[in-house]
């Protein structure tokens, strides 16, 4: 299998990066700046330097792949919501139909007010909801897109190494999440694409411990 990794320089994007060479898979991966991957990891993928906002960097990270992952994250701007149609109309060019995001719990629906998304409700302590309106506006895109799509939602997300133990609810953050490890975050977006989950399909999946 050939993955494009979009964001591998990331927090999480690095460890899925990790996971993927041990498994000696093919990787494509779209970066902005190739100094910040691992040394260990720039001699075992094909680096692809530019920007997720460049529909040609986008379809040259992805020629050949079968999956595509996404670690992009909003930047404080509107990244996600910019890039998203980029990468969606990549992939129908390419004929890539399975996509793996990392999204974040503010776009889960609410325990408490079933009826809204976390951001959009009493049960965000966030003050500040642009990040959540950016990855809510990519979310509407994947939905609309006819693609497979799984958006992985953690809670607080700290640096830290997989365990491997962790809880996930497809479209709900299981009930008294509170925060979730970088490493773990990239485990299990990575055990979607080792053993495909068809429950997750096209859903939102909330992890926490």
């Amino acid at each position: 299998m050939k993955l494009c990794i979009l964001g591998a320089s990331g927090r999480v994007g690095s460890k899925l990066a990790e996971l993927a060479a041990a498994d000696h898979m093919e990787i494509h991966a779209l970066v902005r700046n190739p100094a910040k991957l691992p040394d260990n990891l720039l001699e075992k993928i094909h680096v692809v330097e530019g920007n997720a906002l460049v529909q040609e960097h986008i379809e040259k990270a992805m020629n050949g792949c079968d999956i595509v992952i996404s670690t992009l994250s909003t930047d404080g701007e509107s990244v996600l919501s910019e890039s998203i149609p980029l990468i969606i109309e990549a992939m129908k060019k390419q004929g890539i139909n399975h996509i793996i995001t990392i999204g974040t719990a503010g776009i889960l629906q609410s325990r408490t007010e079933p009826h809204l998304l976390r951001y959009q409700s009493s049960e965000s302590k966030r003050k500040l909801t642009r990040a959540a309106e950016d990855h809510h506006k990519a979310f509407r895109f994947l939905q609309e897109s006819g693609l497979n799509w799984t958006i992985v939602c953690p809670t607080y997300l700290p640096d830290g190494e997989a365990t491997g133990t962790y809880r996930v609810d497809k479209d709900f953050l299981p009930a008294d999440g509170s925060r979730i490890s970088t490493g773990d975050t990239a485990h299990f977006s990575y055990s979607l694409i080792k053993n495909p989950q068809p429950q997750f399909s096209q859903s939102r999946v909330g992890i926490a411990y």
